[in-house]
């Protein structure tokens, strides 16, 4: 599962991530703890034009034959084993596709004492690209909403002795087969059923602030030096 993720780089950092011209990153706030039902910021193919472009939608996806909205809070992951299967998510599997940056993710280890929250990041300080699903809801008012949903697959062994899911993370020379709608079925769950490899990541414990969607800075992502050791993660 993924229940938080940071979105903060630069925007030139992620215009170079997705190949695209500095004028197509849209304004956004830096944000430290995204949490379901808040808006990020989504690369997905334009529905009409075809044309790659950084839209802002609600975390949490809504498939367009719902008639309750509130089910989004329980879309905020989907599975890649059974995206194709699933009602919730088949057709967006099909036509909808899309890429998340994220500075990293978090994820809680069980304790004796309490579950202690743990960011996930590359290695290199780059932002990554999650693997994402996305819907077009209206209400029979008329209202209208664009949501989203991250996919995740078996956790790699960094990730594994904390959960034992995680985010796809996808290289960049999958970008352009992910969100190709000409993409077929088998050759789109190759590259979610591979889990992004370990040592291209690195894991640190953090501040239980976190746990809080209140709270929203920098220092959320920093590590707590008492607990922190790169020589001893992950533990054997």
């Amino acid at each position: 599962m993924c229940g938080r993720f940071a979105q903060a780089a630069k925007p030139e950092a992620i215009a170079q991530l997705f190949d695209l011209p500095p004028e197509a990153i849209p304004p956004y706030q830096p944000r430290y703890n995204l949490a379901p039902t808040q808006p990020a910021l989504v690369l997905r193919r334009h529905p009409h034009t075809g044309q790659k472009e950084l839209v802002f939608l609600r975390w949490g996806l809504i498939p367009s034959w719902a008639k309750d909205p509130n089910i989004g809070q329980r879309l905020i992951n989907a599975r890649a084993e059974t995206l194709d299967q699933k009602p919730a998510f088949r057709a967006a599997f099909r036509h909808r596709r899309c890429l998340v940056p994220a500075d990293g993710f978090y994820e809680w280890q069980k304790t004796s004492q309490h579950k202690q929250p743990y960011f996930i990041a590359r290695k290199d300080g780059q932002p990554m690209a999650l693997a994402g699903l996305w819907e077009h809801w209206q209400s029979p008012e008329g209202e209208t909403l664009e949501t989203f949903t991250l996919i995740t697959t078996e956790a790699n062994e960094l990730v594994k002795p904390l959960h034992p899911r995680m985010p796809v993370i996808l290289p960049q020379d999958a970008f352009a087969l992910w969100l190709d709608p000409r993409t077929d079925v088998r050759t789109l769950k190759d590259l979610l059923l591979t889990p992004y490899p370990s040592a291209l990541l690195r894991a640190w414990p953090v501040h239980a602030r976190v746990n809080n969607p209140r709270f929203d800075d920098p220092t959320l992502i920093e590590p707590l030096p008492q607990l922190f050791s790169p020589d001893t993660w992950p533990p054997s």
